[in-house]
């Protein structure tokens, strides 16, 4: 991370405790309200093993540094597992699963009984028309936690106005966002809420390794990632002509982006003879991965790779980030889950994924940072045998870009405390 990029991130995203607590008490005197339970809107959908782990951090995260505080999380998604994997992991916490149209008696008693809502992170304020029901309905205060900012229109930024904090989870976005001059009193950057997670299945992953036989610590984890996620075909409905376009444009793309991620894998194997993983952060990355990365390998290479044929959820997939040597991919959750866990990770940013590969570098990993329309795979190949090949130091760099991260969630939850009392 440059000099001017670590004075950007002290100066306005989340300061030091004294600069930045003192000011708010006086900001939010008149908006605290007493009560120790907070509720949490997430959970946007379950396809994908990120969106999954925005829940389950921002959990964590809270638990952890609010421990005197009563969760209640309103749930949107909750299928593949999710919720028993809620309760197992957070048997503290309340959960809703209501809409917000039910007019439902748990929801209107959450609405009645929390003093403080918060916004879990995503790729846009997800949930903006819950979150305006909350502050009509309640005149309690909100915030907005880790997301990412693109367009902002009049009705949002009017929302934004009213909300007690809002941070974006990458410093380009949160540049976009100040340049609106929005009156939100709060303004500043915390990373992704996935950086909390701690959900784990330890034996299921230790019995998908050796079935496969993949070795612990002698295995890099490769994702692939087309330029548009197809939702709608995720769900079985026709698309959109602006999804047509989207879809059109990641057809396009495909084979290249294959290529160049294969030929990743193949100057690992080569160089390293060691193991590959091909797995998958959304549904309809198990079949991609097959098309483009392992089926068009070289026999020779592929004794040394293992496509896993089906998705999985978040514990099992951290379990199995936590033994892999390092892990190259397009999909920023993944590599936040492994990072997590001291395992070192290259962020591919595709030229149509949103602001939030910005957080590689704002959190001081920005020479594993790259541009795939940019960058020969060549030297993606040759950051990730440095990191082999000076393994001690890039762990060293790993830990520090995540002491960072949890420094930043400290604070920042430090700010939550204050409008709950």
């Amino acid at each position: 991370m440059t000099q001017d990029r670590r004075t950007f991130i002290k100066n306005i995203s989340f300061a030091s405790a004294g600069a930045m607590l003192l000011p708010i008490t006086d900001a939010i005197a008149n908006s605290v309200f007493k009560g120790k339970k907070i509720l949490i809107r997430s959970g946007w959908q379950t396809v994908n093993i990120g969106d999954i782990g925005h829940t389950f951090g921002l959990l964590a995260i809270m638990e952890k540094f609010l421990p005197e505080m009563e969760l209640v999380l309103w749930i949107k998604s909750y299928d593949r597992g999710v919720e028993p994997l809620l309760r197992k992991n957070f048997p503290k916490v309340k959960v809703i699963k209501s809409k917000m149209e039910d007019n439902a008696a748990d929801l209107k008693e959450a609405f009645e009984e929390c003093a403080f809502m918060i916004h879990s992170s995503g790729p846009f304020v997800t949930a903006q028309k819950e979150l305006e029901m909350w502050s009509n309905t309640t005149k309690k205060p909100f915030g907005i936690y880790g997301v990412s900012l693109d367009e902002v229109s009049p009705e949002l930024q009017n929302l934004i106005s009213k909300a007690a904090f809002f941070y974006c989870r990458d410093t380009e976005s949160l540049k976009y966002f100040k340049s609106l001059n929005n009156k939100c009193p709060i303004q500043g950057f915390a990373p992704d809420s996935t950086f909390g997670i701690k959900v784990y299945d330890d034996e299921k992953a230790n019995a998908y390794l050796d079935k496969v036989g993949l070795k612990r610590g002698e295995f890099i984890c490769v994702i692939p990632k087309l330029r548009h996620t197809a939702y709608w075909q995720l769900v079985g409905r026709e698309p959109s002509e602006s999804e047509k376009e989207k879809y059109a444009i990641s057809m396009a793309h495909k084979k290249n982006d294959g290529e160049k991620m294969r030929n990743v894998i193949i100057a690992w194997v080569k160089a390293t003879n060691l193991q590959v993983l091909i797995c998958p952060e959304v549904t309809y990355q198990v079949e991609l991965g097959k098309e483009t990365l392992y089926d068009p390998l070289p026999s020779d290479i592929k004794k040394n790779v293992v496509w896993r044929d089906a998705f999985w959820g978040p514990d099992e997939a951290t379990s199995v980030y936590k033994h892999a040597r390092a892990m190259v991919c397009c999909e920023p959750h993944s590599l936040i889950m492994a990072v997590a866990n001291n395992i070192p990770s290259i962020h591919v940013k595709q030229a149509q994924d949103t602001r939030k590969g910005q957080m590689w570098r704002d959190i001081g990993l920005g020479d594993w940072y790259f541009l795939m329309d940019e960058t020969p795979s060549s030297q993606i190949s040759a950051k990730l045998l440095d990191i082999h090949k000076n393994y001690a130091e890039a762990q060293k760099t790993t830990k520090k870009a995540f002491d960072f991260v949890v420094n930043i969630q400290k604070e920042t939850m430090q700010v939550v405390k204050k409008f709950v009392v």
